[in-house]
């Protein structure tokens, strides 16, 4: 069976089944990269997008597959990482949908990843410096390979493309070879079936730079990991830049062959850490803007707040944004933003917040630093800003008093008792301090909305 053909049928099955602008929007983005064991591979253009198939579409789709595929054949949506829009003559030609070994890898490279592009902060100021490093002097030894590691969505893939970006705008002779771990594994599979094993080889070891996207997917895979290593150790012998991302250190990896990691270990492995508040407010602006929307801080900053877990939410956040904007012909205002978070994080909206991230808040609407409100200062307004913060907490998080107490400098739960009993009061009887109870309560707390 021919993969390519067989998505094809689907393609034009759902097109009759299917309303004509559903079609064009969710279904004829999809491209189908191959089969693997029993999985059918499917390119979706971003993480949004997967969604949004996934809730409305899975089931049209799942039927169609059964028809032309295997009944046992499973659907895996892999999202692209540049954000692609493959062109028609791919789609059509079945001998390129069958992945095949590459030619020209710096087609791969997504133009949009640069380091310029890159959001920097101290949770990812490492890896961009040793990316950067690795651009100017690649094949340098103390530096190869570079692995970098962490969650979902961190911007790994990021930093591997603006490597390639930034080496093939400084010299056009190099050859750069991009291609995600499951990219290797299926043309090594096709290489297989068609006989060509030697043309794939080559295709991977002419590399001066190696780009391989997400390690972690070679484990249990035996004779891709043999492939591998030996396409790894030519490269790595005649100078040539190894560069690689996964979701953990190299050494934490289970599956792969001792003497893989082994290799993987012996140049430099960097992390990425989630982003913190003021760097996730600063991804919002730029991701905004990329996607040619202006948003008031208010929302930049409500969505920087609860978005926590990676860049990628971030975006798909903004996606979201645009997507309910469009299809209900509504102004993005703050409660549609509101809205969007909630769908994003359901339950764990309010369970996430912590009184760390209250404290955080309220130091920044009064201006008192977050180590005063938890000192044992008496001045008239770091009383008043821990009175608001102990206040919060007890009210949105329903915290215990004691715990409370004990975050605020180790104070009783009679004195907890009493701010929040003061603060209640002041906010019936003063404008200034309703407004700022109101809004952070509004910020803080979906719940109360």
């Amino acid at each position: 069976m021919n993969p390519a053909e067989s998505w094809n049928k689907v393609r034009k099955n759902l097109k009759k089944s299917q309303p004509q602008h559903a079609y064009a929007t969710w279904f004829e983005p999809l491209v189908c990269i191959g089969l693997n064991d029993n999985s059918l591979i499917i390119e979706v253009p971003n993480q949004f997008f997967f969604e949004w198939i996934q809730s409305h579409y899975k089931e049209a789709i799942k039927n169609e597959v059964d028809k032309e595929f295997n009944a046992a054949t499973k659907i895996k949506y892999t999202v692209s990482p540049e954000g692609s829009e493959k062109s028609e003559e791919t789609t059509k030609n079945p001998e390129q949908t069958q992945s095949p070994p590459p030619q020209n890898k710096n087609l791969n490279i997504n133009s949009r990843y640069t380091f310029s592009s890159f959001i920097e902060g101290t949770h990812n100021q490492f890896a961009k410096a040793a990316a950067l490093n690795v651009s100017d002097n690649p094949g340098q030894q103390s530096f190869n390979p570079l692995v970098i590691y962490g969650g979902v969505g961190m911007g790994k893939t990021h930093l591997l493309h603006a490597i390639g970006n930034k080496i093939s705008n400084s010299n056009k002779q190099k050859n750069i070879v991009c291609a995600s771990s499951e990219k290797f594994t299926l043309d090594f599979i096709s290489s297989i079936q068609k006989n060509k094993t030697v043309e794939f080889s080559k295709s991977y070891r002419n590399a001066d730079v190696l780009l391989i996207d997400d390690i972690q997917f070679f484990q249990g895979k035996e004779q891709t990991q043999e492939q591998f290593f030996h396409t790894f150790n030519e490269l790595f012998q005649a100078g040539k830049q190894i560069v690689m991302t996964a979701d953990r250190y190299p050494g934490e990896m289970i599956g792969l062959q001792d003497r893989l990691l082994s290799r993987f270990k012996s140049g430099l492995a960097v992390d990425i850490q989630p982003p913190d508040f003021e760097t996730r407010v600063a991804i919002v602006m730029e991701k905004a803007e990329i996607n040619g929307l202006s948003l008031p801080y208010d929302i930049i900053e409500l969505i920087g707040l609860h978005i926590k877990n990676n860049v990628r939410d971030l975006e798909s956040t903004i996606i979201r944004l645009l997507a309910h904007s469009s299809l209900s012909n509504q102004e993005i205002d703050y409660e549609l933003a509101k809205k969007v978070i909630k769908e994003r994080m359901g339950s764990n909206i309010v369970s996430d917040l912590t009184i760390e991230e209250i404290v955080r808040r309220v130091s920044m609407i009064t201006h008192v630093s977050e180590k005063d409100i938890v000192s044992a200062s008496r001045k008239m307004e770091i009383a008043e800003a821990r009175q608001v913060s102990i206040y919060l907490c007890r009210e949105i998080l329903g915290t215990p008093l004691v715990s409370i107490g004990m975050h605020f400098g180790g104070r009783d739960h009679s004195t907890v008792l009493h701010a929040c009993r003061v603060i209640e009061k002041k906010a019936k009887e003063d404008q200034r301090i309703s407004t700022i109870v109101g809004e952070l309560k509004n910020e803080l707390s979906f719940s109360m909305t």
